[in-house]
């Protein structure tokens, strides 16, 4: 007996350390290929760094440079425009779907699957389609003179002052069928106790709905507003393959700038400092959610 106790010892030790071995290059690599890259794209953005990276230090010239170009400013208020107009949609519309197929309807499985359908699809394969629908020569506004309305005008896509509206109509199209599924999880969750307890109490369903179920869906309405936001903010392929940023730089984005000035432009050091105040909206984002998320977790 006393000849196997090291034989254990190793064992249980191997049983220990066996979680953090197999987590650990996952761990390594989050660390290098994310935060690393993260101060190293820091770095970057403080200095004069052209075609390739150079190291010399300038301070903030390129934050300074980036706030003066026009450009910018076009994508800054685009991302206003987009992120406002893309939460405030797929939030509305899928909280309206959460509650019809929450009424325990016949075909509320086929319904589920053919609103999560879009989620399915990759942001190219979305502003490709919506990029068909949307063309003046192809999609609706060819359909409609076809059926002889041939006064009708929907040229969005090719609007300087309209493009970025295509934008929120493709990723509200794609995006609202993940929310519906958060609100339809969460409307699962409510006891429905508290619904019977208030339909005795004489509570018509609009109130039911507006005093107890939509209150109660408070965390679903934290976390989707993180989720979208963070979705809008780092927005690329969809505005990409939809309008290519135009006409002209009209429907530009943070992202669709960076790209543009680091890699085709061959300013890396201004590309930097545009991806690094992207990386403070999402933080100005997330740190106002965990720390209200905290507090509620500590006064419960």
């Amino acid at each position: 007996m006393r000849a196997q106790r090291p034989s254990l010892n190793f064992f249980s030790l191997l049983e220990r350390q066996l979680p953090k071995v197999v987590v650990a290059p996952s761990f390594v690599a989050m660390i290098v290929f994310i935060y690393g890259f993260i101060l190293w794209t820091l770095y970057i953005s403080v200095t004069r760094s052209t075609f390739l990276p150079s190291y010399d230090f300038a301070g903030l010239t390129q934050y300074v440079r980036l706030l003066s170009i026009e450009r910018w400013w076009v994508a800054c208020r685009n991302l206003l425009i987009y992120t406002s107009l893309f939460i405030f949609f797929c939030i509305l519309l899928g909280l309206l779907l959460a509650i019809f197929l929450d009424q325990k309807i016949r075909i509320e499985g086929a319904l589920r699957t053919l609103y999560l359908y879009p989620l399915a699809l990759s942001f190219v394969v979305t502003g490709t389609a919506w990029k068909w629908i949307l063309n003046p020569g192809l999609g609706i506004e060819r359909l409609v003179h076809d059926l002889g309305w041939h006064a009708f005008a929907f040229d969005w896509l090719v609007t300087s002052g309209m493009s970025i509206y295509c934008v929120v109509i493709a990723a509200v199209w794609q995006s609202t069928g993940f929310v519906m599924a958060m609100f339809l999880a969460g409307l699962r969750g409510i006891d429905d106790a508290i619904i019977k307890a208030a339909q005795v109490d004489g509570a018509g369903l609009i109130r039911i709905y507006r005093k107890i179920v939509i209150p109660s869906l408070r965390p679903v309405f934290f976390s989707a507003v993180i989720i979208l936001t963070h979705v809008a903010i780092k927005s690329f392929d969809l505005v990409v393959v939809l309008t290519q940023g135009g006409p002209g730089y009209s429907s530009d984005l943070p992202a669709t700038f960076m790209y543009a000035y680091a890699f085709t432009r061959g300013r890396l050091a201004l590309g930097a400092a545009s991806a690094m105040m992207m990386f403070f909206m999402v933080i100005a984002v997330i740190l106002p959610y965990l720390y209200s998320e905290l507090r509620y977790k500590r006064h419960a």
